[in-house]
């Protein structure tokens, strides 16, 4: 009948067969069987709840029919909300497109061709956006991160902790509250002097009282007055005060893309402040430009400034227009997308042309200087003469004249420097001064990262050297090599003779939002405050590599770059060569058209311009670019007109002052494509012959002369950046054919083919295909145009020839390799979730049903429309629905319907809900590739609409597509998912069809469709994941969101029964699958992204009550009938299966069941990969219940309590996951120990497990316990489901604040019925959760904080352990003992509290390392919070579960563990205000059931006394004042049961000496207010008047007093160890006649030996107290097993007899509240021994460990402990092995303590005058180590003497003259 686990003596188990308990084996097995019906099963998989497993997820109820059949005000007030979505759900919004510019920039010319007005109306119409009104509220787009807790932290009041005002509990002798300051007894007063101890305590002041205490208020009162209480100022959402969810398990967190922009890199902003030469004759103008060397491209256009004086000006009167003000800019914005070391900012000169080649017109400004003004007057003169007249007669033309370069990249890294000096040499020569600042990677890096041009510190520069312009190197190649040459320590240009000037400008990062700014066209940028003030001009950018952005704006530029021109061999006189360019609109010369942008201090616009002239060069190069505005619509008549001629310098009679002397020109348009690119053309001669502009110059056109016989010698290259063109061929062609499609304009010719109504089908299938191999970078910049042509394929086929003609399969195909080339071009811009930005951002904004524009081209009014909602407007404007088509043949059956609302097969198919879906286009003749592929059919209210539906066909093309095709939608499934989503929300917004029951919402077979495709898509998500992980994960997040995106669209019972078909495919491939932790993590996030959606409370139906089916079969929840604790009627069903992941529940809730089921897998003890499914699982939680927290919509107490009701379930998951639990309680078996205790028997006789922790014997006999140890108290399934893998301490936590969360804000009655239904083992269980909560969310205190933050960097464990080993003591066996002793103090737990906790890592400390004091301050505010309102929830679960067991016949045992968790959370870091709803608790519990307390457990009582007098002693007055009150009503409880309370007496009496003896930090003074608190009491309690109870309150406070008084004296010898223990014997003698104090001060005394390493003595101090134990139990009964009393220990210790005096004559053992702490038992007796064998071991006195067996063996013997006399034998045999190795030399000799004698004489040492004592020192310690430990003592020996060695030695001292 042995129910013991081999033998194990467990001080926790109450079902250890001792003789002196009586178990029978019926009552075993009911234990058993009780023990079954309530453990958590091994494996919850095979549990059955209705007969579905957790592995298979349940089938949902038929949600629609559901919300049917409940009518919309069932539910009151605001529950309502939560019954359904909200009507204004779904809404369209027109978000007007953002233009930067104040005019739109978009032609005004009246007759577009088709691809311009395309174009426009792209870049003009709003963004239009299906918007889910509430999206924002989802975890999703509202995440809940560091930074919004820190927010809601704000408001936090302090939480006063008693650690924290004391400095530190644990803070030793140095706290500022030292006793002997602040003390109130005089420090002489001897033990006896009793008067002098009353007269102090009367003249003390008293705490202030409570007003109701004295009252007898009835219970129910009391309860309801303290739970008000308890109420008040609690925060409102308690996981505001706990660290944010994990980032990264965020899986369902999105962000709205942001809307598409103009591409801009990083802007420079250039201003030119001033251009001075050392001498002013003529104007000089000025262009700048960046070039990138390593690119070798010039990567910005021109920018023109004109820094001339109005003199100056003046000289071009004659050729001036009235400047326009854009042309005066003289300040530049540069973007550069690429920023690298390599690209300089090049400043060309030009001045007016004139007479003489470069080198002459430079001459002057390199020879002349300022300061010779006067000497070279006539010169000068002589010099504006010449200049005036050029400049009258040459004034339109330029030369070229000088040049320079800035580095770009030395201004930036120079511009971080303090106090640049502007004008230093440096800065005067940027262009090559500082040039290796940047190292050598100036050759290597690619630049991007090593230089940036934004945030440096604005630079002003002063050019002041010029290179002149060579005229045989003036192209850009000649400007490369120059500007890489200029990067060389050896430059060449540094040999050259400069020109000197000075050029000021200042470059700086561009602002935000620059005023007076002018786009690249002109146009005013917003905000341009004035249009008089002087712009600024953006200057636009030519990248040096590719850019991958949409257009989003009317952009159409040309640029003409003149490169050369060979007329070498042309005759006659060409010298001075220029050539003009126009833009011709006709061959009429009036019909150049005016659309060349000027330079500076000119007009706007020209029609006409000129390269500047290289003087007597016939093969001229030439740098000039020139900007054109191409007009909207170009056509076969455009082209570029250049005319090339000799200019004569020389006023010559008779000499024209422009020769031209050739013609060529560039058709703009071939075969409707810009012609772009370079150009090498054939000059003619001649004027050109009519007609010309049609063909091209290469057409050698008979009768007309050529330059150089038709070669060609015109260099010129033209480049377009044009959002108009694509200047693509595949997209040109494409677009070209759309066009045509769209107009129906046949025949059409197409280069060389001409296309008719019979090829153009096949030309455009071919075009389709062909989008592919267009080129990254155009099909980019023309994605949305390109998309949009696609959908409009799908949408709306073409009809040719009055057949439909459908594109659809050619679209899609066309539509996935665009969006594969647009991802891959874009693969460093995508998101986290891999999603392109561009791509997002096109669905979101751009994308809309063809057709569906407010205003359309079928003559219609256009609809004015505010930017607001469209949202189901009563009043539609008319114009929203699609105008008709041409009506086409009917010969197509599928378009035989007639228009309707609802397609009339599909409400009978939907309406009998049999769907049968055989016509489905899956596999039909009709689907693309088939039979009839080319007709579809229609939507059922389109009558004669060719139209589709894009989400239907989307759809349906993606179900059948190929392989090929099907690979690419698959890697970018998300894109089609959202378009369909949207396509599906405007069909329903634009469609009128919100109203509609979303079963009729969308056709069946589009259903079966969608069914069909996540089914694929599921399984494709399943083969995948061992192959491509990643895409396996993205896809896998693509199909949820999908799902979670169409429960606002569809019916959402049908989206609940695909998320269970995909539930069943993983289940499938589990069984198989190689890592099936890989699958399932899959599948949380899948769980956890369609739990992220904003109704997901709604979408768990929580307003329908959950109904228990008819005939359930067995389930957990029936099994537990039986055994209900509390009511003799069987458990509620109803109640019970909201608890547990019934059937019902997980039918209902389907979201909720789907979560908490995964949570339930994870949490199994076999699951694969556990801990980071813990993490996955628990943080799913966790973050939901963030945002529920969050969440405005459930602010409500009644709405929150309805969403906990989600979450129930949680409760019975934490409470049988609690073995592998993380134990913050530290202690070996702690966290079963409640349950264990309830299990063992109902009756609950006496104690079993004690708060005090049982780890004292266990640690010494068998070793230390690590504190993470699992020893199990209770048998059975509990010890199967322990071998799981632990919790994390981090998993632990979060689990158990969502259970917290839960318990806060579940309906308080729903949890007692709950709690009523509950058997035993489950209740006790539940209590040991609450108490693992406790431990959890203890505060740390500040100081903690501090140290946490200093050691951060030290993560490790090991770390912490060393650090741990170098706190509590050296090494080894002394560290051992000390932390041993900490654990044997009832309280000492705490003493660790800090090191403890700063190992469960907390994650808001592990972040930084750095903090500063406000942050830290801040965290122990949270901290401090978020401890109070933990242990307030669990108090008030206590409650409940105290109200609940009322009528238990059981209530003993369960109230005994409430009680236990009341304590321990009593005991643990508090603040005040949880401690005055603490003790309002306790004292409640103890006024309902004070047989708790004093009649059987002595436990109990002595615990609580250990408390209330800690409390007693704080340092807050508010937590004395509750602590005396209760402590003041627990003696008259225990008086009224028996008028006399000698348990609490003598308990509080054992409490405090323990306390004295144990605590460093204890205040005495505050303990001596709180005595003085209770004697008023006593006084003022009317009620026991009459009685002697005053009377004796008062004997004990006095006594408790004197108990202070001789700690006043301990604390003064503090520093003394010698005297401290000399003292505690003394004290300890003193209790001879009270056995349970004598034992305390015994082992108090035996702690301080060990402390101090006297291991010997501490073992002596054991012996004793095993004796004391002894005496008693003799006294009890005559067990042959057990020694006879002390006598058995004499063998030991001589001293021993002393113990003795405990006999008859002193106690019976009956007396009240004597002998009655849990040392006076045999389990007590075997721990005292084994500590003491343990400690003789460490002193080395291997002999004495032998006595102490010899009495311990018998015992275990008696009680068959094999396995504890296994390891004293072995203990044994280590001993005597020692002696023998030592006595025979093997090992090194043992060498114990050194005495010496000591001496004290002076009258200052008071009463230790003339006495001597032996000291007992450390082995080999020499006579001065001691005199020195002495004399350095801080109380100061003023003279003792110290004699060493041996006592023949030694000879008297005589003390005379010592005073």
């Amino acid at each position: 009948m042995e129910t013991q686990r081999g033998g194990e003596i467990d001080p926790g188990s109450h079902s250890l067969a001792w003789p002196g308990t009586l178990t029978v084996a019926a009552e075993v097995r009911k234990q058993v069987s009780r023990e079954r019906s309530g453990s958590p099963h091994s494996s919850r998989r095979g549990s059955s709840f209705l007969g579905v497993p957790l592995t298979e997820v349940i089938e949902p109820l038929d949600f629609e029919d559901v919300l049917l059949s409940r009518p919309p005000d069932a539910e009151p007030g605001p529950l309502r909300d939560l019954a359904e979505f909200p009507a204004d759900d779904l809404e369209l919004l027109l978000q007007p497109r953002e233009c930067r510019t104040t005019e739109p920039g978009i032609p005004e010319d009246g007759k577009l061709d088709a691809q311009v007005r395309a174009a426009v109306e792209m870049y003009t119409e709003d963004w239009i956006i299906a918007h889910r009104r509430y999206q924002h509220l989802s975890a999703a787009y509202s995440p809940i991160t560091t930074e919004t807790q820190r927010e809601r932290q704000k408001d936090l009041t302090r939480q006063v902790f008693e650690q924290d005002t004391s400095g530190d509990e644990r803070s030793g002798p140095e706290d500022s509250d030292d006793p002997r300051h602040s003390s109130g007894s005089p420090e002489d007063t001897p033990r006896s002097s009793g008067a002098s101890g009353i007269f102090d305590l009367r003249n003390l002041a008293a705490d202030s009282l409570l007003p109701w205490l004295l009252e007898r208020t009835a219970p129910e009162d009391v309860d309801r007055r303290n739970e008000a209480s308890r109420r008040q100022h609690r925060p409102r959402a308690l996981l505001a005060l706990y660290p944010a969810p994990d980032e990264d398990e965020a899986v369902e967190r999105c962000s709205r893309p942001e809307p598409p922009r103009e591409h801009f890199g990083q802007r420079i902003l250039v201003k030119c402040l001033s251009l001075k030469f050392e001498i002013e004759i003529e104007p000089i103008f000025g262009i700048l430009a960046l070039y990138d060397v390593r690119e070798k491209k010039k990567i910005s256009e021109n920018f023109y400034f004109d820094l001339n004086s109005d003199s100056m000006k003046g000289l071009l009167r004659a050729h001036g227009t009235h400047p326009a003000i854009s042309t005066l800019a003289r300040s530049a914005i540069f973007s550069v997308t690429y920023p690298s070391p390599d690209i300089f900012l090049v400043i060309k000169l030009e001045k007016v042309l004139q007479q003489g080649d470069i080198s002459e017109c430079c001459e002057p400004y390199m020879v002349m200087k300022e300061v010779d003004t006067a000497k070279n007057k006539e010169k000068l003169e002589k010099l504006r003469l010449a200049a005036e007249q050029f400049c009258t007669r040459l004034g339109r033309y330029r030369m070229p004249f000088a040049w320079t370069a800035v580095h770009l990249a030395n201004i930036v890294s120079s511009a971080g420097q303090p106090d640049r000096d502007s004008d230093s040499e440096g800065e005067r020569r940027p262009a090559w001064t500082d040039r290796r600042r940047r190292g050598p990677q100036d050759r290597t890096s690619s630049g991007d990262d090593t230089c940036s041009f934004s945030g440096f510190r604005p630079a002003t520069l002063t050019v002041t050297n010029f290179f002149k312009q060579e005229a045989e190197r003036l192209s850009d190649e000649d400007l490369f090599k120059f500007l890489a040459d200029m990067r060389r320590p050896s430059s060449v240009l540094r040999r050259l003779r400069p020109v000197t000037a000075q050029l000021k400008i200042d470059i700086s990062p561009a602002p935000e939002n620059p005023h007076f700014c002018l786009s690249p066209e002109l146009l005013h940028v917003k905000p341009y405050p004035d249009p008089r003030g002087r712009p600024t001009k953006e200057i636009l950018e030519f990248p040096a590599r590719e850019v991958y952005a949409p257009h989003t704006s009317y952009r159409n530029l040309l640029y003409v770059y003149p490169h050369c021109l060979n007329f070498s061999s042309r005759q006659g006189s060409v010298r001075n060569l220029t050539v003009r360019v126009q833009y011709m609109a006709g061959e009429d010369p009036s019909q150049a058209l005016p659309v060349i942008f000027g330079k500076s201090s000119c007009s706007e616009f020209t029609r006409e311009a000129f390269t500047p002239v290289v003087y007597h060069n016939k093969s001229p190069e030439f740098y000039e670019e020139f900007k054109l505005r191409l007009p909207a619509c170009v056509t076969e008549n455009h082209h570029l007109l250049f005319t090339f001629y000799h200019v004569s310098c020389q006023p010559r009679p008779g000499t024209a002052l422009e020769t031209p002397v050739g013609f060529t020109w560039i058709p703009l348009l071939q075969h409707g494509c810009l012609r772009t690119g370079p150009f090498c053309l054939p000059v003619s001669v001649d004027q050109l012959p009519p007609s010309y502009s049609v063909l091209t110059p290469d057409v050698a056109l008979p009768g007309m002369r050529w330059v150089d016989g038709h070669k060609g010698v015109f260099s010129v290259e033209l480049t377009a950046v044009s959002s108009v063109h694509p200047q693509d061929p595949h997209l040109d062609k494409f677009f070209t054919l759309v066009h045509v499609l769209e107009e129906g304009a046949f025949p059409f010719r197409l280069k060389d083919t001409v296309l008719s109504e019979s090829t153009v089908e096949q030309e455009m299938r071919a075009s389709l295909a062909a989008l592919r191999l267009a080129s990254p970078e155009p099909l980019v910049a023309f994605s949305h145009h390109v998309l949009d042509k696609l959908v409009r394929l799908v949408v709306r086929p073409p009809i040719i020839g009055g057949q439909i003609v459908n594109l659809g399969r050619g679209a899609f195909e066309a539509m996935a390799h665009v969006v594969s080339l647009v991802h891959r071009s874009l693969e460093a811009a995508q998101d986290a979730r891999g999603h392109c930005p561009l791509l997002a951002a096109y669905v979101h904004y751009a994308f809309r049903l063809p057709g569906t524009e407010p205003s359309l081209p079928s003559g219609t009014p256009p609809v004015a429309m505010q930017p607001a909602t469209l949202a189901r407007g009563p009043g539609r404007p008319t114009s929203l629905y699609l105008a008709r088509s041409k009506s086409i043949s009917s010969s197509n059956p599928d378009l035989a319907v007639a228009p309707g609302s609802v397609d009339d097969e599909v409400s009978r198919i939907l309406a009998s809900k049999g769907i049968d879906r055989s016509h489905s286009w899956v596999n039909s003749a009709y689907a693309p590739g088939g039979s009839k592929a080319v007709l579809r059919r229609a939507p059922p209210y389109c009558g004669a609409d060719p139209r589709q539906l894009l989400h239907e066909e989307l759809a349906l093309q993606w179900v059948v597509s190929g392989s090929a095709v099907r690979e690419a939608v698959l890697q970018h499934a998300w894109f089609f998912f959202q378009l369909m989503v949207k396509s599906m929300a405007l069909h329903l917004l634009l469609g009128q069809r919100l109203d509609t029951p979303r079963k009729l919402r969308f056709p069946g077979r589009f259903l079966d469709d969608i069914a069909a495709l996540v089914g694929s898509v599921g399984l494709e998500v399943i083969t995948r994941l061992y192959k491509d992980a990643e895409l396996a994960e993205r896809l896998n997040a693509s199909l949820a969101f999908f799902l979670s995106d169409l429960l606002s669209l569809v019916d959402r019972g049908f989206i609940f029964s695909l998320v269970r078909a995909h539930y069943k495919q993983v289940a499938t491939r589990l069984q198989s699958a190689p890592n099936p932790a890989l699958l399932l993590t899959l599948r949380m996030d899948f769980t956890r992204i369609l739990c992220s959606h904003e109704h997901y409370v709604t979408l768990n139906l929580p307003c329908c009550p959950l109904s228990p089916p008819a005939s359930p079969s067995p389930s957990v929840s029936s099994t537990t009938s039986q055994s209900s604790t509390f009511s003799s009627q069987a458990p509620d069903p109803k109640v019970t299966s909201m608890f547990e992941l019934s059937g019902p529940f997980r039918q209902q809730h389907f979201l909720a069941g789907l979560l908490l089921t995964e949570l339930a897998l994870a949490l199994e003890p076999e699951a694969e990969g556990a801990f980071l499914l813990h993490k996955k699982a628990i943080s799913a939680v966790h973050s939901l219940l963030c945002g529920h927290d969050a969440d405005p919509r459930y602010a409500e107490a009644a709405v929150k309590a309805r969403v906990a009701e989600l979450y129930l379930p949680l409760l019975s998951l934490a409470r049988d996951t609690l073995p592998r639990l993380h134990d913050f309680a530290e202690g070996p078996g702690q966290r079963s120990r409640l349950a264990s205790m309830l299990d063992s028997d109902t009756e609950g006789e006496g104690d079993i497990g004690g708060t005090i922790n049982p780890s004292v014997a266990m640690a010494i006999a068998g070793g230390p316990l690590a504190p993470g140890s699992r020893a199990s108290i209770s048998q059975g399934p509990v010890a199967a489901s322990r071998s799981g893998c632990p919790l994390s301490a981090e998993s632990s936590r979060t689990l158990l604040v969502c259970v917290l969360w839960v318990l806060k804000n579940a309906e308080p009655a729903l949890l007692q019925r709950w709690a009523a239904d509950l058997a035993l083992p489950q209740l006790g269980r539940l209590l040991d959760l609450l108490y693992l909560c406790l431990a959890a969310f203890e505060y740390k205190g500040k100081k903690a904080f501090e140290r946490i933050n200093s050691l951060t960097f030290k993560k490790s464990l090991d770390m912490k352990a060393r650090l741990e080993e170098a706190i509590l003591g050296t090494i080894g066996a002394r560290q051992d003992m000390v932390r041993r002793s900490r654990e044997r103090s009832p309280f000492g737990n705490q003493e660790n509290v800090r090191w403890r906790k700063s190992i469960t890592h907390w994650r808001q400390t592990s972040d930084r390392v750095d903090k500063t004091k406000d942050e830290m301050e801040h965290e122990a505010l949270v901290d401090g919070n978020l401890a109070t309102e933990a242990s307030l929830v669990v108090l008030d679960t206590l409650e409940i579960i105290v109200q609940t067991v009322m009528l238990s016949e059981a209530r003993e045992s369960i109230l005994g563990a409430v009680l236990k968790v009341v304590l321990y959370s009593l005991g643990s870091a508090q603040s005040a205000l949880f401690l005055q709803h603490g003790l309002a608790t306790q004292r409640a519990l103890v006024s309902k059931f004070p047989e708790l307390l004093f009649e059987e457990d002595t436990e109990l009582c002595a615990d609580l006394c250990l408390r209330l007098l800690r409390h007693c002693g704080s340092r807050l007055s508010t937590v004395r004042t509750h602590a005396s009150a209760s402590l003041y009503l627990l003696m008259r409880q225990n008086f009224e049961i028996g008028n006399n309370f000698a348990r609490v007496k003598m308990q509080v009496t054992m409490s405090l000496s323990s306390l004295v003896g144990t605590t460093q930090s204890f205040s005495e003074e505050h303990l001596r207010r709180s005595l003085k608190t209770i004697l008023t009491y006593a006084e003022e309690d009317v009620g026991l008047r009459d009685s002697t109870f005053a009377e004796q309150v008062q004997d004990l406070m006095f006594n408790l007093h004197m108990i202070l008084t001789d700690t006043v004296k301990m604390k003064e010898h503090q520093e003394d160890p010698e005297m401290l223990i000399d003292l505690m014997y003394r004290i300890a003698r003193g209790y001879q006649g009270s056995p349970d104090l004598r034992l305390t001060w015994l082992q108090n005394m035996a702690g301080k030996h060990a402390e101090l390493g006297n291991h010997a003595e501490a073992a002596q101090c054991m012996v004793h107290a095993a004796a004391l134990v002894a005496e008693y139990l003799a006294l009890l009964e005559d067990s042959r097993y057990l020694p006879v009393g002390c006598v058995s220990f004499q063998n030991i210790s001589s001293n021993v007899l002393e113990e003795s005096a405990i006999s008859d004559d002193i106690l019976s053992p009956d007396e009240e509240g004597f002998c009655s702490g849990k040392h006076f038992t045999e389990l007590g007796l075997v721990g005292l021994l084994e500590q003491a064998a343990a400690y003789f071991t460490m002193g080395g006195l291997y002999e004495a460990v032998n006595e102490v067996y010899k009495t311990l063996i018998p015992i275990l013997e008696a009680h068959r402990d094999y396995k504890k006399l296994a390891a004293v034998h072995g203990k044994l045999q280590e001993a005597f092995t020692k002696i023998m190795h030592q006595s025979s030399g093997w090992e090194m000799q043992r060498v114990f303590g050194t005495y010496f004698r000591v001496g004290f004489y002076g009258a200052r040492f008071g009463d230790l005058d003339e006495q001597e004592f032996v000291y007992k020192e450390p082995s080999i310690t020499k006579l001065a180590e001691i005199s020195h430990r002495l004399e350095a003592r801080p109380s100061g020996v003023l003279h003792g003497e110290v004699w060493g060695g041996r006592g023949r030695d030694c000879q008297r001292f005589e003390p005379r003259g010592q005073d």
